[in-house]
């Protein structure tokens, strides 16, 4: 038990060290935004898109509004390939915040957010798939608390993950499109972007009512 909380640490250090060491070199830690993407991702290809996952999936891992990642993913990409590039970013920001939590942050996690923990983790234990994708649909709660509730609790990464990348799609299109710069009017698109988001949110609670109640 000791080596293994010996490791663990060891391994966090490293992973925190890897970390710092990439925000320094990359430029990163001192914009995230269109400046950053203008110079180091738009018009670089595979290397950019790359890039933009890796950024976005680290920022998201650390608590940055998934949202700001997709906008700058439709701005960099456009509608349809900054749609890709954004989920991947998200759904790997996701993935970083449950491993973290599972393997190495549970004693820093329970003893933070206690009581915010126990009932993300006893609403997502009903039904995970389900109740992660609902989570995923409604905007409530926090993306990168739901990751670490997940991860804390016995709930399978499988079902997690791929309630979370389908739950994220259509928030992830709405914020491509408003970071798109579609040729198209700038109202048409934030209205659309609005009707997108209601219909979301609609779909989560119609799931939720459904499947997602207690059973007497």
């Amino acid at each position: 038990m000791v080596l293994k909380t010996v490791l663990r640490g060891m391994l966090l250090i490293v992973i925190l060290g890897a970390v710092g060491w990439f925000l320094n070199t990359t430029g990163v830690d001192r914009v995230f935004g269109t400046a950053w993407i203008d110079a180091e991702v738009k018009g670089n290809g595979l290397t950019g898109e790359t890039l933009f996952v890796a950024v976005g999936a680290l920022f998201t891992a650390f608590g940055l509004p998934r949202q700001v990642v997709c906008f700058l993913g439709g701005y960099a990409f456009g509608l349809v390939e900054g749609t890709g590039v954004a989920l991947l970013a998200s759904v790997g920001g996701c993935m970083g915040g449950f491993v973290y939590a599972r393997f190495l942050g549970r004693a820093m996690v329970l003893a933070r957010y206690p009581d915010r923990v126990r009932r993300i983790d006893a609403f997502l234990r009903r039904n995970p798939f389900t109740m992660t994708l609902v989570v995923r649909l409604l905007p409530v709660g926090s993306n990168l608390l739901t990751n670490l509730a997940a991860g804390i609790s016995g709930i399978q990464a499988r079902a997690f993950v791929a309630g979370s990348a389908l739950g994220y799609v259509p928030q992830t299109i709405v914020f491509v499109l408003l970071g798109s710069g579609l040729q198209i009017d700038s109202a048409f698109r934030f209205g659309l972007g609005i009707v997108l988001f209601m219909i979301s949110t609609l779909l989560g609670l119609w799931i939720f009512r459904r499947h997602g109640r207690p059973s007497p």
